[in-house]
């Protein structure tokens, strides 16, 4: 009898810890999770494309920020060199927005292509691609920091035009592109 007690409390402290170190937590980490190169975008990409779930998804200029069940938190850097915006071209509906939440904005066009072009303040194209948007009515775009640009989306014969910029705290999700 005396050779379970120390088993017993073996598997206790065990437990215990194992319970401190799984247990979700609610709060938000101390700062962003880092990634290794390249993986951001695929991350992006797989909550986009409802690949992968999440309670939230938002992304600002400068983060992602996962909520999962239990309200765990954890956030993830953005490249330095590139920005994140998502465009939901319209025909009639659509809505406010400022900070893209991937889960959570609806746009009205959902898995239908368009013709995107992006050009610079120079007048450089950086973007000139059919594009389809996904599930949620959105086209993701990866853009080089710190600029402005003009943006034009054609679909059917209609199209929008409208300039964007990808500095600190500017807008990731637009929503004002209304087809005409």
């Amino acid at each position: 009898m005396n050779n379970k007690i120390p088993v017993i409390a073996g598997v206790a402290v065990i437990a215990l810890a194992a319970g401190i170190i799984f247990w979700p937590s609610d709060k938000k980490a101390d700062g962003p999770e880092p990634l290794a190169d390249g993986q951001i975008k695929p991350l992006v990409e797989e909550y986009s494309s409802r690949a992968k779930t999440a309670e939230s998804a938002s992304i600002d200029s400068h983060t992602l920020t996962v909520t999962l069940s239990g309200n765990r938190v954890t956030t993830y850097a953005l490249p330095k060199d590139e920005f994140f915006v998502s465009i939901a071209p319209y025909m009639n509906q659509t809505h406010p927005c400022a900070t893209h939440n991937l889960t959570g904005c609806k746009g009205e066009l959902a898995d239908e292509s368009f013709q995107v072009t992006v050009t610079d303040e120079q007048g450089e194209v950086v973007v000139n691609d059919e594009l389809k948007s996904h599930p949620n009515g959105f086209i993701d775009l990866w853009l080089p920091r710190e600029k402005n640009y003009h943006v034009k989306v054609e679909r059917d014969g209609k199209q929008a035009e409208s300039d964007i910029s990808t500095f600190e705290d500017d807008n990731t999700c637009i929503t004002t592109m209304k087809l005409g």
